[in-house]
């Protein structure tokens, strides 16, 4: 290889750092930067931590219920109601007197138990219509079988979260191959506006040479013209280029998610076509293990399938277990309460069965809803996974077509250069015409940015390669 295009290639390769460069970004902290704030980063962790957030609520199906109930009630309208024995004092004084016959007007089991009991069942009666009735109970609820779907939601939970990692993973993916790509594009014009200045420099000096001959009469007027016009164009295409970097520079850092700023700098390599990378495993029983959005699907399929049997529940029955115990208290006055008893506390068992017998045919239409949007799924999978191998075919054409034309464009920098070489000795000797010197000079230069376009494009076609098999 020439000391010309060995330097040239050292130059295609590597972004330089002006000396008067600010912040400098490399490759890694651009990616990394960009990890950070990208948008759709950030809503696709949001959407994993909902995700685990419905595995844990599934799990939470299974568990029982416990609900505390606690109510105070103040009816207005009402006396006090107080106990009485009315009806024992009533059979009291009955058994002092005698009727006709001389027999006691209520014996001792009217005063004993008939009084006090018609006693205690009136103010049982009367206490319902207390003016502050208050209550606290706990209630407990556990689905024994709910027509499927708790275990199988939980599932469905499951499969959703997997889908939201591999969604995080695939956005991750994407930002990097759009900074890798912008990374790649800004080498690529840094290195152009060099190779430029390079041309500059070698047709400032035939300006130099030509104005030196104009003075002895060696070179005419029309000569100078032809290199100021050939200057003039060479400034116009170097400042049009750095703009094109101020743009791309921008470009990347809007994908960073960074203000633009003017002194911001980045330093990083391209991949070199040479140094034998890899190539990407293009087996299609590999890429659908490792395509992201071929998982995604799966996943999706797993979980359409699990929304059937989810559908089909509605012919199953429900079976609740419910158990409770609560504590009443009824009062002429707010602040009196009596002790709970456990004897005097309210407590139930229940066992609840509900089937639907009939809802319109609902259930039925729902599980064939189920079933088609299954299919579509599965045909939505399928077509992906033939665009998938079309991709993985086209990317691998392009990265074969990159390598030819490396080396095409490796030949043409090496014929150009010994073509300037030649002509320049041949000019400045007479022998060659300026007209052919300035097109050799054009041939270089246009030689050289043609490889390095070769290079980036390279790498544009290995990088892509890589997304197509799932291995970026």
């Amino acid at each position: 290889m020439s000391r010309n295009f060995a330097l040239l290639s050292a130059l295609a390769l590597s972004l330089a750092i002006p000396s008067w460069a600010g912040k400098t970004y490399t490759r890694e902290e651009a990616i990394n930067i960009a990890l950070e704030k990208s948008s759709d980063v950030k809503s696709a962790e949001e959407d994993l931590k909902s995700a685990s957030s419905q595995v844990t609520a599934g799990y939470g199906n299974a568990y029982p219920t416990i609900d505390l109930s606690a109510t105070v009630t103040r009816i207005f309208g009402l006396d006090d109601v107080e106990k009485t024995s009315d009806l024992a004092d009533a059979a009291a004084n009955m058994a002092a007197g005698t009727d006709e016959n001389g027999n006691p007007m209520a014996n001792a089991y009217d005063q004993q138990v008939i009084g006090p009991a018609v006693d205690g069942l009136i103010y049982g009666m009367k206490s319902q219509g207390y003016r502050w009735q208050s209550s606290v109970g706990i209630t407990a609820t556990q689905i024994l079988y709910a027509q499927g779907k708790v275990g199988t939601g939980i599932e469905i939970a499951k499969a959703y979260k997997r889908v939201s990692e591999v969604n995080l993973e695939n956005k991750k993916a994407q930002v990097r191959y759009d900074v890798a790509n912008a990374f790649d594009q800004l080498i690529y014009l840094d290195s152009a506006i060099s190779i430029m200045y390079a041309s500059k420099d070698m047709l400032q000096e035939n300006l130099s040479f030509v104005e030196q001959s104009l003075k002895s009469g060696l070179a005419t007027e029309l000569d100078l013209i032809r290199v100021q016009l050939s200057m003039d164009q060479l400034n116009s295409k170097i400042a049009s280029t750095e703009k094109k970097r101020i743009l791309a520079r921008n470009a990347l850092l809007n994908t960073m998610g960074l203000e633009w700023e003017s002194d911001v700098q980045f330093q990083g390599d391209l991949r070199d076509p040479a140094a034998g990378y890899t190539y990407p495993d293009t087996s299609m029983a590999n890429v659908k293990k490792r395509r992201r959005e071929l998982v995604m699907l799966e996943e999706t399929e797993n979980m359409k399938n699990l929304n059937i049997e989810i559908e089909e529940g509605g012919y199953k029955p429900t079976v609740v277990l419910l158990g409770g115990i609560k504590y009443a208290n009824n009062k002429n006055d707010f602040f009196d309460w009596d002790a709970p008893k456990w004897d005097k506390l309210n407590k139930y068992v229940a066992l609840n069965v509900t089937m639907n017998l009939f809802n319109g045919m609902k259930t039925r239409e729902s599980v064939t809803q189920a079933k088609s949007s299954l299919r579509s799924t599965q045909i939505q999978k399928e077509t992906a996974e033939r665009g998938f191998r079309m991709q993985i075919e086209s990317c691998a054409n392009t990265l074969e077509d990159a390598n030819s034309q490396i080396e095409i464009a490796k030949r043409q920098v090496d014929l150009a250069q010994k073509n300037y070489d030649l002509t320049n000795d041949a000019y400045k000797l007479g022998r060659e015409t300026q007209l052919n010197l300035l097109t050799a000079e054009n041939s270089l230069r246009t030689a050289k940015l043609d490889y390095m376009n070769s290079i980036v494009e390279w790498n544009k076609a290995y990088n892509a390669l890589l997304q197509a098999t799932g291995e970026y």
